[in-house]
């Protein structure tokens, strides 16, 4: 058996082994050894070798390294990780690398004003640059719009030039058309994600169903692509919008219905889709009022939020083959003397009867309107809907992951697919029949609530009946991605249902 003295020479061993120096540091490429004045990048690499030697975590950044070169500008060198090998052209990796090059831009204190990246030539996919793009420009965002003391990003930055060396083919001119469309492209639809951010962050005395009526007939007027059609109670009332207006009935302002359709210019049109978001834009509960969370309760228009973002995007996109219907059936369920109760009895449009055994359980009475007005009166072929409907669904999933409910294997793969590259995470989850005894009622068609177990079940069963059962329909419980409790609204879902809308043209 070992003695103390044993353990001491081991440690000493273990000290003398952590202190040898580094194996010596190479770049491989001309332009990186051109970079390499006086060896500075070559010690910086050195002095982080053991956290540096097999790439780091993707998008880890030494600290910058200040180089004063005479008669010029200081310049700042930052090492950036690139993670193992194998994963050196994922969409991960990407996300990653955009967000640590806007944070590297920014802790520069401001005074950065342009910024050069070398890539190694392993990447070459328009993907990769496309989501890079997107998770730069959305890591610039901040919301100024309530402080009195404006924060700023990267103030001075003006540019950010890519680098691939060496170049990647002969054809590196064709090679940078695609990538600089690429970027273009995650570039418009970080401005759908910010979009959707703004609206999710913006408080209720700021923001309700009039003016993210407003905020849509905007986007339509901007796009010069999209036709926008917003209806009020009485248009609702006539189409027997019973369930959506049901939850309306407490709110100081009138419901919005809001309608935006895209079709690409030509008109060739190989297929009509939905995408319908829940539209709440603030939820005290009811006459079941919450008892927790009630300051976060702005963010149950995140589906809207989600939907309108990627309305912007496609608008300013104009994928081709694919007419899109963006769907919100906007309210606030709140408590005055009009507002539902407990036991109330409504009838949705497609004259399904639905008894209120709880007045929070809202968000999925304004949905059965919402989506059978996308299956019956659009003729959607396909639908998505997005909706922060259970708590539930955060229990299973936590604040990172949305949960996936479909009956259909392939848009369950698709939409899986596109949560992967756009960073969106989702989990598909079961649609377990045997739950759906849970929903029946004794005087009604149907109650709005299950049983306490399975809850986010029960929820996604409830809006299948309102849409057609051979119709391929996906519900994405986005509860707890949607907002951080640290920076507020993610804008969690507009790149996921965008890219979805791209693909379905193809």
């Amino acid at each position: 058996p070992k003695g103390d003295n044993d353990d001491d020479d081991d440690d000493d061993d273990k000290s003398s082994q952590s202190k040898d120096p580094p194996p010596p540091v190479s770049f491989s490429t001309a332009t990186a050894q051109a970079l390499d004045t006086d060896g500075a990048l070559t010690e910086l690499a050195a002095d982080h070798y053991q956290s540096f030697r097999n790439g780091a975590t993707a998008g880890t950044t030494t600290p910058a390294l200040r180089v004063l070169p005479p008669y010029a500008p200081t310049q700042r060198y930052v090492l950036l990780g690139w993670g193992r090998e194998d994963a050196s052209s994922s969409d991960v990796v990407a996300h990653k690398m955009g967000a640590a090059i806007a944070t590297a831009c920014h802790e520069a204190g401001g005074k950065v004003a342009t910024c050069q990246v070398l890539f190694p030539t392993t990447v070459v996919e328009p993907s990769f640059f496309q989501h890079l793009s997107t998770a730069f420009y959305s890591a610039l965002y901040r919301d100024n719009r309530f402080r009195s003391d404006v924060q700023t990003t990267a103030k001075h930055l003006t540019s950010v030039q890519l680098v691939v060396v060496p170049p990647s083919s002969d054809d590196s001119t064709d090679d940078a058309a695609v990538t600089t469309e690429a970027i273009r492209i995650g570039q418009i639809v970080a401005r759908g994600c910010n979009l959707a951010k703004d609206i999710v962050n913006a408080p209720h005395n700021v923001l309700n169903s009039q003016s993210l009526a407003d905020t849509a007939r905007t986007i339509a007027a901007q796009s010069g692509c999209l036709e926008c059609q917003i209806w009020g109670a009485a248009e609702c009332e006539a189409r027997g919008m019973g369930a959506y207006l049901g939850v309306a009935r407490g709110s100081e302002t009138e419901p919005q219905f809001i309608h935006l359709t895209y079709r690409p210019p030509g008109g060739d049109i190989k297929k009509t889709v939905g995408c319908v978001g829940k539209g709440l834009l603030f939820d005290t509960g009811g006459y079941n009022i919450k008892v927790a969370m009630m300051e976060k309760m702005k963010f149950d228009c995140g589906g809207a939020a989600a939907v309108l973002g990627a309305a912007l995007a496609v608008g300013a996109l104009q994928p081709p083959g694919v007419e899109v219907h963006f769907i919100v059936a906007a309210c606030e369920n709140m408590i005055n003397a009009k507002a539902m109760v407990p036991s109330d009895v409504l009838t949705a449009s497609n004259g399904k009867t639905i008894e209120v055994l709880n007045t929070d359980a809202e968000g999925r009475l304004t949905l059965a309107d919402a989506l059978v007005f996308a299956d019956k009166e659009c003729g959607c072929e396909s639908i998505i809907e997005l909706s922060t409907l259970t708590g539930a669904c955060m229990i299973s999933l936590g604040t990172q992951i949305c949960g996936l409910w479909t009956d259909n294997d392939e848009l369950a793969k698709s939409l899986s697919d596109i949560s992967k590259a756009t960073g969106d995470k989702s989990w598909r989850m079961p649609m377990a029949k045997e739950y759906a005894d849970q929903l029946k009622s004794k005087i009604a068609d149907l109650s709005n609530l299950g049983e306490r177990f399975g809850g986010s079940i029960t929820a996604a069963l409830f809006l299948a009946e309102f849409v057609d059962k051979k119709k391929p329909f996906a519900h994405l419980d986005i509860a707890g991605p949607v907002w951080n409790e640290k920076t507020g609204a993610t804008g969690f879902g507009a790149k996921l249902v965008t890219e979805w809308i791209r693909q379905q043209g193809e």
